[in-house]
């Protein structure tokens, strides 16, 4: 694509650095010691807005009033991270910013969207029950609708990979997160961009698994529901755009359980102190699940936010794991 040639996301990085200094990655010590292999953190988490995607708004932004100068709001769906990005960015562009997240979405999360200026409704049990709420608005309010997955996100999410290879060009390989995928997409970007030969793997939950089916069987293929804590993972119906872009670059993909997550997220606060929420952990958790194949060489995994509501990291610090299934699903085995 045009809009991945190394020239541009320089150009774009350029543009994110403007609003967003980068973010640090450090070589942790006791992760190393932990896993047997050269840790390096990317941390996201040291964003204005707690996680990477504010990187993507602020192309996207610049991008929709460049190319659409007549929009005065825009609207969409979002577990939290994408939207305070977007109200951000949009807030700072003058245009009004809707918000619609499913019920029982994380409370500080919301609290954050709405200091940040949006007006937030809450609608349906996931992520894309949301969204379809969100579109039925667009249309309704003459609202424009801002996807989850798109190459102006792409190109803003980007900069943190470049920073990232520009700082540790000889990593083996890259653990990202994976919800609608323009991390994983950005990472990979970069990587090809470079030239480097780093493998990129993504990582889903395994209770939320559809981007994982859908890398291994080249088709789109969704989950029924959306029940983890990682809520920033938590997306049903992976994006066909993306999917197209990832499928034949990714090297594999990796699901973990939300036990494997929490504990991740200890392990963060044990040895760097610093606390992710659950979908920052999930990268973590992915190089732990495969650390005897990591042994001896050098990785990056992307803490790709840390807004984890209190109570959560209250119950995952005292040893235990968020269960956010309605009451009637938890009777039942796991």
């Amino acid at each position: 694509m045009d809009d991945f040639t190394l020239t541009s996301l320089r150009a774009a990085a350029d543009l994110v650095h403007a609003q967003v200094p980068p973010t640090p990655q450090y070589a942790w010590p006791l992760l190393a010691a932990r896993t047997g292999c050269e840790v390096w953190v990317k941390h996201e988490n040291h964003t204005p807005t707690g996680a990477f995607k504010v990187r993507g708004a602020i192309t996207y932004i610049d991008w929709l009033t460049r190319a659409h100068p007549e929009v005065r709001g825009i609207i969409t769906a979002t577990r939290g991270n994408h939207g305070q990005a977007q109200v951000r960015a949009a807030t700072a562009a003058g245009i009004s910013a809707t918000i619609i997240v499913p019920h029982g979405n994380a409370l500080e999360k919301n609290a954050a969207m709405r200091a940040f200026g949006a007006t937030l409704i809450e609608h349906g049990q996931d992520f894309d029950s949301a969204k379809a709420e969100a579109m039925s608005r667009a249309a309704q309010y003459g609202l424009y609708m801002v996807p989850a997955y798109h190459d102006q996100l792409v190109r803003g999410v980007a900069s943190y990979g470049l920073e990232l290879f520009d700082a540790v060009p000889d990593l083996d390989t890259v653990y990202v997160p994976v919800g609608c995928g323009s991390g994983l997409c950005g990472t990979i970007a970069v990587r090809d961009a470079l030239g480097l030969r780093t493998k990129v793997v993504g990582v889903v939950s395994a209770h939320v698994d559809g981007a994982k089916q859908s890398f291994e069987q080249g088709r789109l293929v969704g989950t029924e529901s959306a029940w983890t804590f990682a809520d920033g993972v938590a997306v049903c119906t992976p994006v066909q755009a993306a999917l197209n872009y990832f499928g034949p670059r990714a090297d594999r993909f990796v699901a973990v359980t939300d036990d494997e997550v929490a504990e991740a997220v200890r392990i963060y606060w044990q040895d760097t102190h610093n606390l992710a929420e659950g979908a920052g952990a999930v990268a973590l958790a992915a190089l732990m699940q495969e650390k005897e194949a990591m042994r001896g060489k050098k990785v990056a995994v992307i803490l790709s936010g840390g807004n984890c509501d209190m109570t959560q990291a209250a119950e995952i610090l005292a040893g235990g794991t968020p269960d956010v299934r309605p009451a009637h699903l938890r009777t039942k085995a796991s």
